[in-house]
């Protein structure tokens, strides 16, 4: 007697194979991330990211707290000297070089650069970036190898590595600096407050730079949202009016010009940030080329006046950039108490966003490390303790990649 068929069993077969396929190597590298975009989009639906707010509470800074808080601060910081991690190259000069007033040319676009982009990885930007800036010396390693150093993620160490570096969410410029100082034969150096002459100077000299930026772009749901970036420049052109980057997420990303506007708008949410890769045989040229910004005292004081004078010149949400660069060009500079009342208007602007123009940039402190600083060292620990619950409880935080 023959038994019937049941069709039903092919079901759960089928299943099994989806997830099997699914979870081979090749396939989840490509797909886990769609995955998790459309779940994404789901929770982003009921629960806005942007419509999470940090309130600062404002305490009185002026106590006995503070000058407490205060006093230990400027201790702690002689024996630490910087409160943002550098490596500020050596050998340098002794004394601060001047910049010559050689005229430019029009137009540069330097050769040799290769081509990185962050596809098919977690959180890659910062690793592509510098792979590109290391590959234009020679360098023969890829963006792996960095972000094995930058972004080791969980320590899972069943998990593969790919999706084991999902965890780290960001990898900071002084991150990207210390791999090239302490991890290859190149040197490196990061300052504030940049201007594009200074770019342009570099570029024309050989020199391409890595910049820190923010804009808006499709996200990974999809959406046109606020992201927070580094930018490869390797080029400008006054005739078409702006620079030849070379954008590590966006399809095509290769040797695209960024309008001059448009770069300064966008760089300006990360307080002018540039970092350079030379080899170490041509790093008096460098410090010749940076003049002033070879001290980095000199670099934040100079940010803080372009905050200022962005504050002054400026209207709208763009004025939320320029408050939150004065807090962080403060902090640059250890004066605390200046640096949390800037960040206290910075967050009122931003409470006040006009969200008819464009959403709020709700993944500013995944970026960025300011506040927490300013806040702590002026005795404001509610505010320190508030700001981190607002970022790590706001759902995009748990369940987004970022660049």
């Amino acid at each position: 007697m023959k038994t019937k068929f049941n069709k039903y069993w092919l079901i759960p077969i089928a299943l099994v194979l989806v997830i099997g396929i699914y979870y081979l190597p090749p396939v989840h590298s490509r797909l886990a991330w769609r995955v998790d975009a459309a779940r994404t989009q789901i929770i982003y639906f009921f629960n806005p990211p942007g419509d999470i707010i940090f309130e600062p509470g404002g305490e009185t800074a002026i106590t006995i707290e503070t000058v407490i808080a205060t006093t230990r601060a400027e201790y702690l910081l002689t024996l630490t000297p910087q409160v943002t991690p550098t490596v500020t190259p050596t050998p340098g000069p002794t004394a601060r070089p001047t910049i010559t007033s050689t005229p430019l040319p029009g137009a540069v676009s330097l050769e040799g650069v290769v081509y990185v982009d962050q596809h098919e990885r977690w959180n890659y930007c910062g690793p592509a970036n510098i792979t590109m800036a290391l590959n234009f010396w020679g360098w023969k390693g890829n963006r792996d190898d960095v972000a094995k150093v930058v972004k080791p993620g969980s320590g899972n160490t069943r998990v593969n590595f790919i999706d084991r570096s999902k965890d780290d969410k960001n990898v900071m410029p002084y991150e990207l600096v210390d791999f090239v100082n302490e991890n290859t034969d190149y040197r490196a150096i990061m300052r504030h407050g940049g201007d594009p002459n200074l770019i342009k100077r570099l570029i024309a000299a050989g020199f391409p730079v890595v910049v820190e930026k923010g804009y808006y772009e499709h996200d990974t749901t999809g959406k046109i949202s606020w992201l927070g970036h580094y930018l490869f420049t390797t080029g400008y052109d006054d005739t078409r009016g702006g620079f030849i980057v070379q954008d590590a997420y966006t399809k095509p990303g290769k040797n695209l010009l960024s309008e001059y506007a448009v770069y300064q708008e966008g760089w300006r949410a990360f307080n002018y940030l540039f970092i350079v890769v030379y080899p170490p045989d041509r790093e008096s040229e460098v410090m010749t080329l940076l003049g002033p910004w070879t001290d980095e005292t000199w670099a934040a004081g100079h940010a803080l006046e372009l905050a200022e004078k962005d504050i002054r010149s400026l209207s709208g949400n763009d004025l939320f950039f320029a408050w939150f660069n004065r807090g962080t060009s403060h902090v640059l500079l250890r004066q605390y108490v200046d640096a949390a009342t800037a960040y206290d208007q910075a967050f009122s602007l931003y409470a006040k966003w006009d969200t008819e123009t464009k959403d709020r940039p709700y993944r500013t402190m995944w970026y960025q490390t300011g506040p927490y600083f300013a806040y702590y060292y002026s005795a404001r620990y509610a505010d320190v303790i508030s700001l981190a619950d607002t970022t790590l409880t706001d759902p995009a935080s748990k369940q987004e990649r970022t660049l």
